[in-house]
């Protein structure tokens, strides 16, 4: 580090923000890693759908067929699978469950597992940030009046409405900071950070994540491109490019977690790289129109958000810009940002790039999308380009301006005066404009553990799930850069949340361990390298003291290791206008038939309620099968409407297996109003 560099680093403890995990899934890129190679590859991600492709998958064959249609997008493989048994879903809520909800539940809890953080019940003072786009999915089961009928209009709109994304995570992950959805267009997920970045500066919070999603339907679909719109005649963006013609649509999700640098730097914990001051503005009425962008206020957005972080903007050497590579959205972007970084005009020293080039543009997510990039750069010290870079726009003056386009990957040195240090741009529709000041992180202080014998624990929901763990965590030890064996198995202790289907290993040294994590993702024994006092206890069952771990005795740090390997199924989505199938009836209960035809109507009624595929087991409680409070609700309205029972709440908050209930309620229908006094029977019984 540079001598400008530590003096500066008082302040940035006391004032900046360290990203100290991340987790995204991205067009062409499930997980960072992939994202990486193919920004340093240049690769661009965007798909190009045939025809048969969009039709089988249920696109308008006549619009397919269009002169003006492109069959190109920005595809995020899989946005319909859910690990819904690992949330606490059941399969009719997990149907119903936004595929937004999905991705962003899976997403936070693998960025808490990336900053070596329990997912669950690990982080108490942690906030939540986040936002997501208009989805099919939720257009379509919102005035779907089945699906209302089934589960309960409120039911319905708390699982597809993007106002309870945050709240959802909160209350799954059992986080009790604020959690608040924010909206702001295309630029919500870095206004999410922003937000987040202020409200540990306040000390709202110890720990925040920030992010967002943008899933528009999990279906393979192009658009139609309308001369003069915002939309890329051919498929392809070009940010800031002579070839630039408009955006193309993507999909994608990315969460961050974000911690005061100070307590980071205190904790030990695996620093990502710092935020050292962000802003937010709006343009207001200074534009020609609503949805146009204005040079002012993009400009005070960067300029504050500099000077909130202590530096000079010319103290860049990146700037990841929003670039939608429209002719009106990029010229002014340029003005705006050459504004900004009027210390290095002329220059042409910057570099400038966007992210859009190379997966589209993700909406709600595009900002979050555009920092994890930074981010990465960051740490592996390298500037990527943009995807088929080409020759920069005449008419955006770049000669005399503070950037220049990268046109390969190259190494970015650290500058002579301080840290690698990048400037990160939102723009959303509507105005609201946000920057973020990002700058490498310090080094890690103290020295890595000695190698030694040490005890790696491993769970996972399902035998498939730890196998596929173990397979993970062997590959990431084999590494050039693995962690150190200490701090491995010190992170699988303290950072992982202990589940049903456990195992371990002992060994000497990373190479012993990646050779015996191999043999039991191959499904051998779940124990290997020898019996071991600590490893029979967990295998047992029992949580783990961490007092008696070798690796917190060799000051053992956390560190990012593979996340849990989701591996859930696929539970679909609502498309908008479906047709029920010909024929297709509504329930018609028959009151007046023998008591067991209706007994067996209510039991259906309760099993579709909770999503089961009958109730007929005679030992499984309403809670046990994932009732809740709304769920209640629901029934008793269906009751009342379909069987015309006033059958009380109170009956579905007791512990009574599904048949007594169903009994219970039959109670009512013959009449007998001591249904406490029943249910005192019951409890005594």
């Amino acid at each position: 580090m540079t001598e400008n560099a530590s003096a500066a680093e008082p302040l940035a403890a006391d004032s900046a923000i360290a990203v100290v995990g991340m987790s995204g899934r991205f067009p062409g890129a499930p997980d960072l890693d992939t994202y990486w190679r193919n920004l340093l590859g240049g690769l661009c991600s965007v798909t190009d759908f045939t025809e048969e492709e969009l039709i089988a998958d249920g696109a308008d064959a006549q619009e397919v067929r269009g002169r003006d249609y492109v069959p190109s997008k920005g595809r995020l493989a899989d946005a319909d699978r859910f690990d819904a048994e690992l949330f606490g879903f059941n399969r009719t809520e997990a149907a119903a469950l936004d595929p937004q909800h999905r991705l962003l539940l899976e997403t936070a809890w693998s960025a808490l597992e990336n900053a070596g953080r329990k997912p669950r019940g690990g982080a108490a003072r942690t906030g939540v940030y986040v936002g997501g786009g208009v989805t099919e999915h939720m257009l379509a089961a919102q005035t779907d009046p089945r699906l209302a009928a089934s589960i309960g209009a409120l039911q319905v709109r708390i699982l597809t409405d993007r106002e309870f994304l945050a709240p959802w995570i909160s209350y799954r992950l059992g986080l009790e900071g604020p959690s608040l959805t924010v909206q702001t267009a295309c630029s919500t997920s870095l206004t999410a950070v922003h937000l987040a970045v202020q409200s540990l500066l306040l000390g709202e919070c110890d720990t925040a994540l920030a992010g967002g999603v943008a899933v528009d339907t999990v279906h393979k679909k192009g658009y139609v491109h309308h001369q003069g719109g915002i939309f890329s005649p051919d498929g392809r963006c070009r940010p800031f490019e002579e070839r630039a013609g408009g955006t193309v649509p993507g999909n994608g999700v990315g969460v961050v977690v974000l911690r005061r640098l100070s307590d980071a730097l205190a904790d030990g914990d695996p620093v990502r790289a710092v935020i050292r001051g962000s802003a937010v503005t709006n343009d207001g009425a200074t534009k020609v129109g609503f949805t146009a962008p204005g040079v002012d206020q993009q400009t005070a957005a960067i300029v504050e958000a500099w000077a909130a972080a202590g530096l000079d903007p010319a103290d860049a050497q990146y700037l990841e810009a929003h670039g939608t590579a429209t002719a009106l959205g990029d010229r002014i972007e340029a003005a705006a940002a050459s504004a900004a970084f009027k210390g290095a005009l002329g220059t042409g020293r910057i570099g400038i790039g966007s992210v859009k080039s190379n997966i589209g543009h993700l909406d709600a997510a595009a900002g979050v999308a555009a920092l994890i990039k930074s981010v990465l750069m960051l740490e592996h010290a390298m500037l990527v380009p943009n995807a088929d870079p080409g020759r920069p726009h005449p008419e955006l003056g770049f000669e005399d301006s503070p950037f220049h386009l990268i046109e390969r990957a190259a190494s970015w040195p650290e500058p002579g005066s301080g840290p690698r240090r990048a400037g990160v741009s939102s723009v959303g529709i509507g105005g609201t404009n946000v920057h973020v000041v990002l700058e490498q992180a310090p080094p890690r202080g103290g020295t890595e553990a000695p190698e030694g014998p040490e005890v790696l624990l491993l769970s996972a929901r399902t035998r498939a799930d730890l196998d596929a763990l173990a397979g993970r965590l062997a590959e990431a030890l084999r590494a050039p850069d693995a962690p150190s064996l200490t701090d491995t198995a010190y992170t699988l202790r303290v950072g992982r949340v202990p589940m049903a289907v456990r195992g371990y290993v002992r060994a000497v040294d990373r190479s012993e361990a990646a050779e015996l994590l191999a043999g039991l993702a191959a499904g051998g024994a779940p124990a290997a390298g020898g019996p071991d006092a600590l490893g029979e206890a967990w295998l047992a069952g029992g949580p783990v003291p961490e007092a008696e771990s070798a690796s917190v005795e060799r000051g053992g740090r956390r560190t990012a290791l593979p996340s849990y390997p989701f591996a859930g199924e696929s539970h679909g989505a609502y498309r908008l206008a479906p047709v029920a199938p010909a024929g297709e009836q509504a329930r018609q209960p028959e009151q007046d038939g023998p008591a067991a035809d209706l007994e067996q109507q209510i039991r259906a009624l309760i099993a579709e309620a909770l999503g089961l595929a009958d109730a007929d087991d005679p030992e499984m409680t309403y809670f046990a099968a994932g009732g809740d409070s709304l769920t209640a609700v629901h029934l008793v309205g269906c009751l009342r409407d379909e069987f015309g029972l006033d059958v009380p709440i109170t009956l579905f908050l007791e512990q009574l297996t599904l048949h007594e209930m169903a009994r219970q309620i039959m109670a009512v229908r013959d009449g007998d109003d001591s249904l406490d006094a029943l249910l005192a029977e019951f409890e005594a019984e």
